[in-house]
């Protein structure tokens, strides 16, 4: 007969004096979770070494662990109830648990926190309480052991609870219930002990059983980070396939979806797999490719969801708070460029700042930190130039986990716990220290105007590649030159290369391009130039980027082509194949009234 009942991953905290073992082991016993024969075994070896049997001893895989009455290994043991499979996560070395966790090589559903009743509220049970708020566990029970120590003193537990809910209340932990125990008896364990008439609530067990199942991944919102887009050409094949991994939920050919960030919507129209017959449903753990019935421009990290659930859409920021786990040999430090990686998406990313960080082997917390130094867990708020798409990774396990790449090597690994809304961008902060430093000139923008008789203006022309740009900035350049402008183009290789290539150049290369384009911008037409440059396949961002980087001084956006742009407003869009001639007369119409100059004639 197939056993169909659920499993849930439990992860328990709590010092090595707090009675973990202990617990674990007289939780296994009272379940009847037990291998058979291993409590008589157990009991044999205590006989022969002339020890007092204790229920730690169930969970301590080598004799010497037993010799020296300590847990070493780390512990995974399994236990059932009625309702459910169980699985507890316990491990003594706060280095590998935090990295594991963190990192996402576990994942726990729920925890359970344990408190020495004679011991009280001390640093290492608010160590531990802050360890299940960085984990982002949000389904949590204390249990006030060793209760048997204090006679089952209702006011010692009282004041215990009262403490420590304080405490964890100004940590964002709300526990289900805090429960009197006493594990080495089994008091409250399973059933209602006698020895604490005062506590009203329920048994260990019972509550561990009212602790919810993470949905299914097929049960939950969809979610699908495109990969890649593939172009079909041969046999007059224009389809565009957006390809990835369903990583949660379902979808049918017809649904409508939107990809996030960029805010495009579109449909499904085919549901196509290598090798695999026709289909209308995908759903978690497939790779599939999606034809769409409007032809959308998606870049490969956008995260393809569903109109229909839109209560349930990710988060699409720039600015996100996280907890991480730092391995780089070079510590973390704020306004160094890292890469993101966070499902499909790569993306240049920057420390903002750094709220506190905990030491991993010693679980101690400090603020007012300037970085977080190899394994330390660091709660840090993250920065993009670009937005992404991410979840909560207690939701979302796959697009709320990342990774950080600094040079050629993962540095790090966290866990997004908080969406922001930065009062500033990335870019806004190096515009306003460039802008504080500027040593303006004396010269105003009025007196440059008047003796060039044209104003000073950033011109950018984009497309895809080959449609003419490059011949036609040029162009502009020349006869705007031969009328007396201050006009210079700049070609992509006499700056930095790969500017425009979007193919062979990386997300974080391009970011630096752009901002050293705008930076370029900026000087000639602070100088009241007209300073011209094509891009290939400029988007909403990246114009935004240019724009704000070019400032006070105004940007020219012409298109040649297929259009990247959804918001921003171009100023000109020419279709291919372009006509030179006309599109000269175009954009003199455009310059005439951008430039402030009427006698000019292209």
């Amino acid at each position: 007969m197939i056993d169909k009942k659920e499993q849930l991953n439990l992860v328990i905290v709590g010092h090595v004096d707090h009675g973990k073992s202990t617990f674990l082991g007289r939780l296994l016993h009272d379940t009847n979770s037990l291998p058979e024969g291993k409590l008589e075994q157990v009991k044999a070896v205590c006989e022969r070494n002339s020890k007092p049997f204790e229920y730690a001893f169930l969970l301590d895989a080598l004799k010497d662990e037993q010799s020296q009455g300590i847990t070493i290994d780390a512990a995974r043991c399994f236990f059932n109830t009625d309702k459910r499979h169980y699985i507890i996560f316990d491990a003594p070395g706060h280095i590998e648990f935090l990295k594991n966790m963190v990192t996402g090589a576990g994942q726990a559903e729920a925890g359970i926190l344990l408190i020495d009743a004679k011991e009280g509220v001390k640093e290492n049970s608010r160590r531990h309480g802050f360890l299940l708020s960085l984990l982002g566990i949000k389904q949590i029970v204390v249990l006030v052991n060793k209760m048997d120590l204090v006679d089952f003193s209702e006011d010692v537990f009282n004041s215990i609870k009262k403490e420590y809910t304080e405490f964890l209340k100004d940590i964002n932990v709300n526990p289900i219930e805090i429960i009197p125990i006493s594990a080495f008896n089994g008091d409250n364990m399973v059933t209602k002990s006698e020895k604490s008439p005062w506590y009203k609530g329920k048994p260990v067990v019972e509550h561990i059983d009212l602790f919810k199942k993470e949905p299914e991944r097929t049960d939950k919102a969809f979610r699908f980070p495109v990969q890649d887009i593939y172009k079909f050409t041969e046999e007059n094949d224009d389809r565009r396939l957006v390809a990835g991994t369903v990583r949660t939920g379902s979808i049918s050919k017809g649904d409508k979806v939107l990809f996030l960030p960029s805010k495009k919507e579109s449909s499904i129209t085919s549901i196509e797999q290598f090798n695999v017959t026709s289909q209308t449903t995908s759903s978690a753990g497939q790779s599939v490719g999606f034809t769409l019935d409007t032809q959308l421009y998606i870049k490969p990290g956008e995260v393809m969801v569903k109109v229909s659930e839109a209560k349930q859409h990710p988060f699409s920021s720039t600015t996100f708070k996280a907890n991480v786990f730092w391995l780089g040999k070079q510590p973390l430090i704020k306004n160094k460029k890292y890469k993101l990686k966070l499902a499909s998406a790569r993306e240049s990313v920057y420390l903002k700042e750094i709220v506190n960080v905990m030491d991993a082997s010693e679980l101690t917390s400090t603020t007012n930190n300037k970085s977080v130094n190899r394994h330390d867990v660091g709660e840090c708020i993250f920065q993009t130039i670009r937005p992404v798409s991410f979840d909560l990774a207690t939701d979302f396990e796959f697009t709320g986990r990342f990774v950080i790449v600094d040079g050629y090597e993962i540095a790090g690994g966290g866990i997004i716990t908080q969406a922001i809304e930065s009062e500033s961008s990335q870019i806004q902060d190096f515009i306003s220290k460039r802008d504080y430093a500027w040593e303006k000139s004396v010269i105003s923008p009025e007196s440059r105007y008047l003796r060039y008789n044209h104003k000073a203006k950033f011109i950018v022309i984009t497309g895809p590649d080959d449609t003419g740009k490059i011949d036609l900035a040029k162009t502009i350049e020349e006869r705007l030159f031969n009328d007396g402008k201050k006009a210079y183009f700049m070609g992509i290789s006499n700056m930095l290369s790969g500017v425009g290539a979007t193919s062979s150049a990386g997300v974080e290369d391009r970011d630096e391009h752009i901002r050293s384009l705008g930076e370029l911008a900026h000087l000639f037409t602070d100088s009241g130039q007209i300073f011209i440059s094509t891009v290939s396949n400029l988007d909403d961002v990246e114009a935004e980027i240019l724009k704000e980087l070019n400032k006070p001084n105004d940007i020219v956006v012409i298109n040649i082509g297929e259009s990247r742009f959804k918001d921003f407003p171009v100023h000109l869009q020419l279709e291919t194949p372009i006509d030179k001639e006309d599109a000269l007369n175009k954009i003199y119409l455009l310059l005439q009234d951008q430039l402030g100059f009427a006698n000019y004639s292209i």
